[in-house]
């Protein structure tokens, strides 16, 4: 008896550690659960399962990043706002007012992102960030100066997943170069795992070993991920992985 016990509390000394939950990234800064306007969640009550989920593996808080990409995903300040309006109504019918939810976007470089940022018709982040994505196979023509034009019109450049990028996986010194160019680098959780490939496991485990992230995201888009970030947490491996980092989640937001 005595030696179950034992097993119980080192069990439950695991558990308050963090060793098996996201207490440690707190805010999720990238997530497709923004019901029905992208490639993500398509309807409110499976928003609000995910958000519970993702609350029970012990993150606090939620920016919402929808695509915001030209004729693909045409979404505005406007139709991001109305669904988040909606979601959080449901929110607070299913006792979860009090969670914190921030709805911005994740915006693809292109000639579409340019004419927004010269309006200043942007959705950032609480803190003035703007996540940002690019074509996965190409980069961006005058990558360099948006980023730049970015920084001059006072926000803070967040590149999502780099590791996902083709163009860099036998260029590493190009996530050197976005670092010199003001980038926060953000990492998917699932990156490290081998969900997206190999290719985005070597590249993620060379940004992670040289310590370059600053932010990780579950960039959540459905059940099958979620399933997978799941598993991940609760086998430890997650916090094995990446806790070492020197992340800005909590400092950020």
């Amino acid at each position: 008896m005595a030696g179950k016990k034992g097993k119980i509390i080192m069990f439950n000394l695991f558990k308050r550690q963090g060793l098996t939950d996201l207490q440690w990234m707190k805010t999720d800064v990238h997530s497709h659960i923004l019901p029905g306007i992208d490639d993500g969640v398509k309807d409110v009550q499976t928003s609000i399962e995910f958000i519970k989920t993702l609350r029970e593996l012990g993150l606090k808080q939620f920016i919402l990043t929808p695509h915001i990409y030209d004729e693909v995903y045409p979404n505005t300040p406007q139709t991001i706002n109305l669904a988040h309006e909606n979601l959080y109504a449901e929110m607070q019918l299913s006792g979860m007012g009090d969670v914190y939810t921030h709805s911005s976007a994740e915006y693809m470089l292109g000639q579409h992102f340019d004419s927004l940022l010269t309006r200043g018709d942007l959705r950032p982040f609480p803190t003035d960030h703007l996540l940002i994505e690019m074509p996965w196979s190409t980069e961006p023509f005058q990558l360099e100066q948006t980023i730049l034009k970015i920084v001059e019109e006072g926000y803070a450049p967040i590149m999502a997943h780099p590791e996902r990028y083709h163009f860099y996986f036998h260029q590493f010194n190009g996530y050197d170069r976005l670092k010199d160019l003001g980038c926060i680098l953000q990492l998917n959780l699932l990156s490290p795992t081998g969900y997206y490939g190999r290719d985005v496991t070597r590249a993620a485990q060379y940004l992670i070993k040289n310590n370059l992230y600053d932010l990780v995201g579950t960039d959540l888009h459905h059940e099958r991920q979620l399933g997978k970030i799941i598993k991940y947490v609760k086998d430890g491996k997650a916090h094995k992985d990446l806790r070492h980092l020197n992340l800005r989640n909590e400092e950020l937001f």
